[in-house]
């Protein structure tokens, strides 16, 4: 399965917070998935940390970075489809970064991992 990691989810997974659900970190765990990172996650984070409301051991382009090639995560850039498509998603959800990530997942046809009931609303497999 191609699945597209919510940044929460990737956050909570390398963190070991309970609130990854069980069947995310099956699906994270399991090998034969190829996992997903978007440049939007790496974004989200970047503001939240220089924001202070997300703490990390290191700066976020070191930190993420060694994790999501430790982890075999695979980064997925924005392209332009992206951008014009997430621009033409009703507005059922009103953060960016969510519907950046709701327009890669329907645009590379990827499954969504993520706790967000809102993606639910949109015409994207989701996971949790």
């Amino acid at each position: 399965m191609n699945v597209l990691l919510d940044t929460h989810a990737f956050l909570w997974w390398i963190t070991d917070d309970s609130q990854l659900s069980v069947t995310a970190r099956n699906i994270i765990k399991n090998n034969r998935n190829i996992l997903y990172w978007s440049a939007a996650s790496s974004w989200e984070v970047a503001i939240k940390y220089a924001l202070g409301r997300l703490p990390l051991p290191e700066e976020p382009e070191t930190f993420l970075m060694k994790e999501l090639e430790g982890n075999m995560i695979n980064s997925l850039p924005i392209a332009d489809k992206d951008a014009f498509h997430a621009g033409q998603l009703p507005r059922h959800h009103n953060d960016p970064f969510d519907r950046m990530l709701i327009a890669q997942a329907q645009t590379e046809s990827l499954v969504l991992l993520s706790c967000d009931s809102l993606f639910n609303l949109y015409d994207v497999d989701v996971i949790w």
